[in-house]
């Protein structure tokens, strides 16, 4: 599994219900939050290593009603604080 991060601008007023309805429809969400700036959202998607990511936001994620524009940030390794 990889994780890919998907900033997602929404239609005015749309965000919340464009996050629910992600959560809803969308397995490979793993997380889903709002943010400020130019985007409204940040989903954490996990995918196949073989999965397309441009074939998944284009027919997945693109496809809610609401969502105006995404920005895919393809991730490679990822870190955290040593246990113990």
């Amino acid at each position: 599994m990889r994780a890919i991060f998907v900033m997602i601008k929404c239609e005015m007023g749309q965000a919340y219900q464009v996050a629910r309805e992600m959560a809803d429809s969308i397995e490979e969400l793993s997380e889903m939050h709002s943010i400020s700036g130019q985007y409204d959202l940040l989903g954490k998607f996990y995918l196949e290593g073989d999965r397309d990511i441009g074939l998944f936001v284009v027919e997945r994620v693109q496809t809610v009603p609401g969502v105006k524009d995404t920005y895919t940030v393809q991730t490679f390794n990822a870190f955290s604080r040593a246990a113990g």
